[in-house]
């Protein structure tokens, strides 16, 4: 009986410990993950060749479609927008297929996703799900460069670009590292929930 009780109750105290770290974690991760639209571009493979054919796709579909969310102010208006421009995406992809001499099929689609905690430059934004502009270039079994379109960080480089739909406490959070170690503790909260939904 004393022996259960001995092996449970860490257990309990380690679960309360986590569960108050990632509990305003979480929800702020939440807010987070529906106020941002991301563009993910999948490369056919790790090759260096289709590795170098993903970023020359990345370079001039920023150049092409950046313009297209500058009056969004909200995330609806930004998926609006880029489902209105898919073809745009399309035509800009495979021009810059062309003139790489690649046959590569290409697959624009913009959807809601889950993904791992990521991180790019100067922010990390936790695993969740959120909506995405996927570009599958051939197979798509390669790496994948990614970024966020809206607000549009991809195109400035900017955090500051973040105050437009995020908190100051949101805001602080992806570009503070010190949080990175909840986001991963998150991280595998949310893998767990999706393999019992499963």
């Amino acid at each position: 009986m004393f022996k259960k009780i001995y092996f449970f109750v860490p257990i309990f105290l380690i679960s309360l410990i986590v569960f108050g770290i990632i509990s305003p974690i979480n929800t702020l991760s939440n807010d987070i993950s529906h106020k941002v639209l991301r563009l993910h571009i999948l490369a056919n493979s790790d090759s260096k060749a289709d590795q170098e054919i993903k970023l020359k796709v990345k370079d001039n579909l920023l150049k092409d479609t950046a313009y297209i969310f500058e009056n969004c102010n909200s995330l609806d208006e930004s998926i609006t927008t880029a489902k209105s421009n898919i073809d745009l995406f399309q035509k800009s992809a495979e021009r810059t297929l062309k003139n790489c001499n690649s046959n590569y099929s290409i697959k624009i689609y913009v959807d809601n996703e889950f993904f791992d905690i990521r991180e790019y430059e100067d922010f990390t934004l936790p695993s969740g799900n959120y909506n995405t502009i996927k570009i599958v270039i051939g197979e798509g079994k390669g790496h994948n460069w990614w970024c966020v379109m809206y607000p549009s960080v991809c195109i400035s480089a900017c955090t500051d670009d973040f105050d437009k739909v995020l908190t100051k406490e949101e805001k602080k959070m992806i570009t503070s590292k010190k949080y990175i170690p909840k986001f991963k503790m998150l991280e595998i909260v949310n893998k767990l929930k999706n393999k019992i939904k499963s």
